[in-house]
């Protein structure tokens, strides 16, 4: 008797809480579902109801991060730029940080947060051009290989 894989969760809800939108990552994110969710949040953006003043994820029930993910999440930030929203990446866990660095995925445009109470206050505490990756203040570019072409 063979068994049939386990059923893929649905998609990831993104949440309007006031001008912010609220994703919470739980558990694995599939390659399918990250994708779903990038399309879902720069969709909410550029066509919402109304403006988005910023996006908060939230990744505290994430146990790993590999490398599609963490490019998802930088190009989710990259997008959201483009579209005059700020991201906040929230609850990072220390392993997760750990893998990302090993990975060498630096996430540029993402603003992190310990928790998703201090990513919102970043979001509506703070001018849009205080936070790394607004034009007044870009992200820092990091050469990828400086030991290359010295």
């Amino acid at each position: 008797m063979t068994r049939s894989p386990a059923p893929r969760p649905g998609p990831v809800p993104v949440l309007a809480l006031g001008d912010v939108l609220l994703v919470t990552l739980q558990g694995e994110l599939h390659d399918e579902a990250a994708e779903q969710l990038r399309s879902d949040i720069v969709h909410r953006i550029g066509s919402g109801p109304a403006p988005v003043g910023g996006v908060v994820i939230d990744v505290s029930g994430v146990e790993m991060v590999d490398s599609f993910l963490g490019r998802v999440l930088a190009e989710i930030a990259a997008s959201a730029r483009l579209l005059a929203t700020r991201t906040v990446l929230a609850g990072m866990r220390p392993a997760v940080a750990i893998t990302l660095v090993e990975l060498g995925l630096t996430l540029p445009g993402l603003v992190t947060a310990l928790d998703v109470g201090r990513a919102l206050s970043l979001l509506t505490d703070t001018a849009p051009e205080a936070l790394p990756g607004h034009p007044a203040h870009p992200a820092p570019a990091h050469p990828a290989h400086p030991e290359e072409g010295a």
